[in-house]
């Protein structure tokens, strides 16, 4: 039975390591490709005579990192979980912060 547990264990690390892996690989891509096609497409903007902030700027520009971040986002939901952003974890540290803040402030008016 021990021998099904390790191993059963291993396998969830290993699939936990290769989707960490699959979700680097897609946002190193989604890095690179955006950063590309905006380079291409603001370099054709300013060629066709808009300003450098009217080619920054540009709806076109914009949708691409945004569309695909909403995808990359949903990404590190599936592969962080939903507990990592905003958790009990998160929550427990997020209280301690503020009690240490406000006992910081109600200290310094003593």
């Amino acid at each position: 039975m021990e021998k099904f547990t390790e191993a059963h264990r291993y396998q969830r690390i290993k699939d936990k390591v290769d989707n960490l892996r699959a979700f680097y690989i897609h946002f190193i891509g989604y890095f690179i490709f955006n950063t590309t096609i905006t380079t291409i497409k603001i370099i054709d903007d300013l060629d066709e005579g808009k300003t450098l902030q009217e080619a920054l700027f540009d709806f076109g520009t914009i949708a691409l990192w945004l569309i695909w971040g909403v995808g990359i986002a949903f990404h590190a939901f599936s592969v962080y979980g939903f507990d990592y952003f905003l958790g009990k974890n998160w929550e427990s540290k997020k209280l301690q912060e503020c009690m240490e803040v406000e006992e910081r402030f109600l200290n310094q008016k003593v």
